[in-house]
């Protein structure tokens, strides 16, 4: 079945007490056991699982596929406990450009010895100062495109030399940006899809939560789910049935908003006062044939550069009317960000860059408010 045709009936499988046509909302926290103490509905309690979030990650794990796929109270969530699930000491490569907050929460971790970290530019493959660090690696963490430059890493041929040059190590990707629609790690090679839930899957701005789907139910698997069944860091019944409602309009949404991208990274490449556009859906951009090949489209993220000072680029961002100015992405509102600033000190990110994230506006609105901004 196609993509389009899950996602359209996402979660909508008939309840067994009732015929909804969409599915109900499970709010209880624990379960009946019956006269022996079993619990015949395999619920326990809230913590360990529930039908709604169970019906969220059955849903999850049809559209990568993946075998298992669990669900998290937030994006940040999700990477911890993953994090967490490791030995002391593992060893983690980390790719220079990616969410932010994973890069901080990384490094908060090796500075106090519970992993090492390497970091690298996975975009450029792997080097030969990369090779010892793989070589004891127990995860790969790349995004792609990445967080916020966009650059773009060839998955499979990530993977492959992972597998050949350390069968244990385990590549995760980060697929908040594209979603299971556009692509598809764990068919590329990936062994774990990292998902901020948050942004494009529920896609109204008004749930947080993240996910981790697994291609094998292996070791790691295994660990994980103990970090979330102890740790309780779960995503809550409403924000399940939010996101459940959010994936059916999930692939009109992300075509028109990746028709937006393209036309607005065309406009911004051709304008005399940007000096650098990153949007894998141009030619010119370094990644485009890898995209091309491993991306169903190219996204409705993209960042530019202005070659101006940090304030006078925060300043231009601050001039926008119909982009709203604030953290996050994959809204049905554009969003415009001065990245450095909402980023902090340890940032290293360019300070002339400007991050937009498409929303469901007409794209002459979207256009007209960029040149306004620009030629200000």
């Amino acid at each position: 079945m196609h993509i389009e045709s899950i996602l359209a009936h996402a979660g909508c499988d008939p309840d067994q007490d009732q015929d909804d046509a969409t599915p109900p909302i499970h709010l209880t926290t624990t379960f009946r056991r019956d006269s022996q103490g079993n619990w015949p509905s395999g619920h326990k309690y809230a913590r360990i699982s529930n039908p709604t979030r169970a019906r969220l990650e059955r849903v999850l794990t049809d559209l990568e596929p993946a075998s298992q796929a669990l669900a998290f109270s937030s994006g940040m969530a999700a990477a911890a406990a993953l994090l967490q699930s490791l030995d002391a000491g593992a060893t983690v490569m980390l790719a220079r450009d990616v969410y932010f907050g994973v890069r901080v929460l990384a490094s908060d971790m090796a500075e106090r010895g519970h992993i090492q970290l390497h970091t690298f530019d996975a975009h450029l493959g792997l080097q030969s100062g990369d090779m010892a660090a793989l070589a004891a690696a127990h995860l790969v963490w790349i995004e792609t495109p990445s967080n916020p430059l966009l650059q773009i890493t060839d998955i499979e041929g990530l993977a492959n030399a992972c597998h050949t040059h350390n069968p244990d190590a385990r590549l995760v990707v980060d697929g908040t940006w594209t979603t299971p629609f556009i692509q598809q790690p764990l068919s590329l090679g990936a062994d774990v899809v990292f998902h901020s839930l948050t942004k494009y899957m529920a896609g109204h701005s008004d749930v947080l939560g993240g996910a981790l789907l697994f291609r094998r139910e292996d070791d790691l698997y295994a660990r994980v789910r103990r970090t979330q069944e102890t740790g309780g860091a779960v995503l809550d019944p409403f924000s399940c049935w939010l996101t459940l409602r959010g994936l059916r309009t999930l692939a009109v949404r992300l075509r028109v908003q990746q028709e937006s991208a393209l036309a607005v990274a065309r406009f911004l490449e051709g304008h005399a006062r940007v000096v650098r556009v990153h949007y894998p859906g141009l030619t010119s951009h370094p990644g485009h044939e890898v995209a091309a090949h491993q991306m169903r489209g190219y996204g409705a993220m993209c960042s530019f550069q202005t070659g101006r000072s940090g304030a006078e680029t925060l300043a231009l961002v601050g001039r926008a009317q119909v982009f709203i100015q604030a953290t996050s992405l994959g809204g049905t509102e554009s969003l415009i960000e001065h990245r450095r600033s909402a980023e902090g000190e340890a940032s290293h990110t360019p300070e002339d860059l400007v991050r937009l994230s498409m929303g469901l506006e007409h794209i002459d609105d979207l256009v007209r408010d960029l040149a306004r901004m620009l030629n200000y």
